[in-house]
């Protein structure tokens, strides 16, 4: 037995242990030992790689997963035990994890989900191939559980809650309570409170563990129980349970049925995870993408996810178009007007993704307060005047400077025509980003849409409006180019 440990020992002692850093970085320090664990997967040094790796913690296996070739990924988790490649999956990102099963057997994908805790094992199945779910939840023990929470929403509180949590009746003592929780320790991560419920199992209260720790063992629970702040139903949709949880600053929410029985709760480290959920896809909707894309959706779905979106620019930059080609006479008289058009494009489109976007922002975290929303406006409407007056004097300067180097017909009356418009412009465009995201909203729609295309081509279209409109009549319509 010591030989063994000894070989065992010198085995691993040439290998660098891995230094933890921020997620999905590859410190310097890393590198070779990606490097050397790389090589061996690919010789099949299937026990070097294993014994090498033994003692690291899920989340340290999870980012060299990540800085491995795809295939190399495959068969190193390929080779972990049942227990720690349950620990490792549940760390992984949602849009990994079926990458890294997907030439796994469907027993050893039943294993790893055995191990997995109820929400994240629907999570990890839901990703799965629908021909694969059937026969998957089948060989689960906790198969019937698990799909009653398939048969909810993707978006919704039933399909993330945890029903690891601890309920104690409300007429025992505080001492029976503590043994109720040592009972279920080993069940439960993280204890932030403890639910009291009545005899049939409403929930009437919560615990503390300051309550716990502090009140004498024979107080009764219900005599120091505090309120519940907060409790949502399993339908309810993940962003207002977000919003819940910041409005009144908890850090788990209880899930309740309909006649306000705990079912389950919702942990902090979901929380974060559905704050990041909506910012991803903010983020997407707002670059004109589909909330639902993946970096590593297959080329067909690639192109249904972005193609409509795209098509919508287009449709938008043709309406843009129709309207220059209106003006065409006038551009034929002074073709000095063309060089003007992208400026205010790029004007409008960037006063309205400016505005929208923090409209949008104040939206998601409650920091617009509606009943100050004509003021909100007010101050908008003021703040692209200025800025729209700002850019007015430098393009009007830059007229005016130019006229003194190349024949410029009518500068001043040019500058004035220019610099208008980029009032006009900036204001208009700054208006329709801070309203149509509340509109959208109105409306139960994301406002995160309003960010993307529409906002873009719809102030594209207007800007060349406006800006041709005023260079008729100020600049064309007084001044004879013939």
């Amino acid at each position: 037995m010591s030989g063994t440990n000894k070989k065992k020992s010198k085995s691993t002692a040439s290998f660098p242990s891995w230094t933890p850093g921020a997620p999905g970085e590859l410190l310097e320090a890393n590198r070779p030992l990606v490097k050397i664990l790389r090589r061996l997967i690919k010789l099949e040094e299937k026990d070097k790689v294993l014994q090498s790796i033994a003692d690291w913690p899920a989340n340290d296996i999870m980012e060299l997963l990540i800085h491995l070739p795809l295939k190399a990924a495959r068969q190193l988790y390929g080779w972990l035990p049942t227990g720690p490649a349950s620990r490792v999956m549940a760390e992984v990102n949602p849009e990994l994890r079926a990458l890294l099963v997907e030439e796994a057997s469907l027993d050893r994908i039943a294993q790893i989900a055995a191990g997995m805790d109820d929400d994240v094992a629907a999570q990890f199945v839901n990703d799965l191939p629908d021909e694969a779910v059937g026969p998957l939840l089948a060989r689960l023990p906790r198969g019937p559980e698990i799909s009653r929470r398939l048969g909810f929403p993707e978006d919704s509180v039933g399909f993330i809650m945890s029903n690891r949590f601890v309920a104690v009746l409300r007429k025992w003592d505080i001492g029976t309570a503590n043994r109720q929780i040592r009972r279920r320790a080993a069940e439960i991560e993280k204890l932030y409170e403890v639910y009291v419920v009545d005899e049939d199992r409403r929930l009437v209260g919560l615990l503390k563990l300051r309550d716990l720790l502090l009140s004498p063992k024979k107080t009764v629970v219900q005599d120091v129980m505090r309120p519940v702040p907060v409790a949502v139903r399993p339908d309810a949709d993940q962003e207002e349970l977000l919003d819940l949880a910041q409005r009144h600053d908890v850090q788990t929410i209880p899930v309740v049925d309909e006649d306000e029985r705990i079912v389950g709760r919702i942990e902090m480290s979901e929380l974060q995870a559905i704050a990041r959920r909506e910012a991803e896809e903010d983020l997407k909707l707002m670059s004109g993408i589909a909330a639902d894309a993946k970096a590593d959706d297959s080329l067909r779905r690639m192109v249904i996810s972005r193609l409509p979106w795209l098509a919508g620019g287009l449709v938008g930059s043709s309406i843009a178009a129709t309207v220059v080609t209106s003006f065409e006479e006038d551009l034929a008289r002074a073709v000095i007007l063309a060089s003007f058009i992208p400026m205010v494009m790029a004007l409008a489109g960037n006063a309205g993704i400016q505005s929208s976007t923090v409209t949008v922002q104040g939206l998601a975290n409650g920091t617009i307060w509606l009943g100050d929303l004509g003021n909100r406006l007010l101050r908008e409407f003021m703040g692209a005047v200025t800025n729209g007056l700002i850019v007015a004097m430098i393009v009007g300067s830059l007229v005016m400077c130019a006229s003194l180097f190349i024949e410029i017909d009518a500068p001043v009356r040019l500058a004035i025509a220019t610099g208008l418009s980029m009032v006009c412009v900036t204001t208009v465009a700054a208006t329709i980003g801070a309203v149509v995201p509340v509109v959208l909203k109105y409306l139960k729609v994301d406002p995160a849409v309003a960010t993307g295309v529409f906002i873009t081509t719809s102030n594209d279209v207007f800007g060349v409006l406006i800006y041709f409109t005023i260079a008729t009549q100020i600049y064309l319509g007084s001044v004879d180019l013939a």
